[in-house]
């Protein structure tokens, strides 16, 4: 299917001013045509790296993770022959612009067909090249050309056909030196910010460790979670409007962790059709799949929720529920839970293995107190995980205004 066509009083950056001495050319115009093809099962015990879709980051643009295989293992699409300084670019989904530059490791190793092989010719500066392909106007023209296409692909000549703003070769030099410069100080503020924020989402672990795992717990009594809650949600119909008008909850909708919904809709706007737990204020409510993912949550509405969730009910009288949650997504159960979901072909904790699980139990008004106490540490984790995700927005929206200004001339 063709893109629709451009209003023709819409400006695009095929129509903007180049600054003076700059000209546009076809990709192909300025690459090498032919660079290489090679089967590598003809030599089919000799070892090769291969470098596939997955090994490559749309991130960073990096190739991290190229296959080491033997030529008897390549798979078909293992034919290009790819040298230190190519640009490879995937010609799937170009939206998602898997781009990266090839290093000196990789020199005279094999790509897959699936990406196009730009090999700059003594007209273009590599480095150049790599950062034009990382521009929104490359993507974009790309994009437009799968727009509701059932297979988001282009072909290599659509590639090739892409127009580079093209300056002389010293200032392509000049610019390309700027840009490595700045792109560098971007990575290691990202990495920097991604650290910290990856230590952040590590505190609400360490905050329940010194809650559940310290010397005081160990003294707490225990009892079976069957004995002080129980399960008495009933299924209901979404198709219904009187349910499906209702908030609808699944481990989707639950931050691993954390004890907190992320979004809400309603089962109808879900598009639910399937039997869901009614559930009620106060219900604890546990994603029994894949417990690792530490999913549970108290609710403060009344809702439906899927299939793949306990309903909690547990009596207030002996046990707070955001105690009971927060227990629920220790490392303590969640070790106990992974263990037992285990035996299962998909992980899942059942009915009998959960109620089993026997609860430390301080008395309601300590359990209260610690969780005013978790709740406020947490909050703070979450306010400060807001800004370190807010940080690292703004530095990954960094590369495209470099990109923007480079290629505008504005550098």
């Amino acid at each position: 299917m063709k893109p629709d066509p451009i209003p023709k009083n819409i400006e695009t950056p095929d129509d903007r001013p180049l600054p003076p001495g700059w000209r546009r050319a076809r990709l192909g115009e300025v690459c090498e045509d032919r660079t290489g093809i090679r089967d590598p099962r003809r030599e089919p015990d000799k070892p090769l790296r291969y470098v596939d879709i997955t090994s490559v980051d749309n991130i960073i643009k990096r190739i991290i993770s190229p296959k080491t295989i033997l030529g008897k293992e390549a798979p078909s699409r293992a034919r290009q022959v790819i040298r230190v300084g190519d640009v490879i670019v995937s010609t799937t989904r170009p939206n998602l612009n898997a781009v990266a530059m090839v290093p000196l490791d990789l020199d005279d190793q094999i790509c897959s067909t699936g990406f196009c092989v730009l090999r700059a010719d003594h007209n273009l500066d590599r480095d150049y090249l790599f950062a034009f392909v990382q521009t929104q106007e490359f993507v974009q023209g790309l994009s437009e050309l799968v727009r509701g296409a059932l297979y988001p692909a282009v072909t290599d000549n659509q590639v090739k056909d892409q127009l580079i703003p093209l300056p002389p070769l010293s200032e392509q030099q000049r610019i390309a030196a700027i840009l490595n410069e700045q792109m560098a100080a971007v990575e290691r503020a990202r990495a920097a910010a991604g650290a910290r924020l990856e230590a952040a989402k590590a505190l609400p672990a360490a905050y329940l460790r010194t809650v559940f795992n310290s010397p005081l717990a160990q003294k707490w009594p225990r009892m079976r979670l069957g004995e002080i809650c129980e399960i008495t949600a009933r299924q209901v119909d979404p198709k219904v409007p009187e349910f499906g008008n209702l908030p609808h909850i699944n481990g989707e909708n639950i931050e691993g962790g954390m004890c907190r919904l992320t979004y809400l809709k309603t089962a109808a706007e879900n598009g639910m059709v399937s039997s869901k737990y009614l559930f009620e204020p106060d219900d604890v409510l546990y994603s029994k799949l894949r417990p690792y993912l530490r999913k549970a949550v108290v609710a403060d509405f009344r809702g439906v929720c899927s299939a793949d969730m306990y309903p909690i009910r547990v009596n207030q009288q002996v046990l707070d529920p955001h105690f009971t949650a927060w227990m629920l997504v220790s490392d303590e159960f969640s070790k106990y839970a992974d263990e037992e979901s285990r035996r299962a072909r998909m992980p899942k904790l059942n009915r009998e293995q959960l109620f089993a699980w026997k609860i430390p139990m301080p008395s309601i008004s300590e359990q209260r107190r610690l969780i005013s106490m978790v709740s406020n540490r947490i909050t703070l984790v979450r306010r400060t995980q807001r800004a370190l995700e807010e940080e690292l927005a703004a530095i990954n929206a960094l590369p495209a205004a470099l990109l923007r200004r480079a290629f505008n001339g504005d550098l």
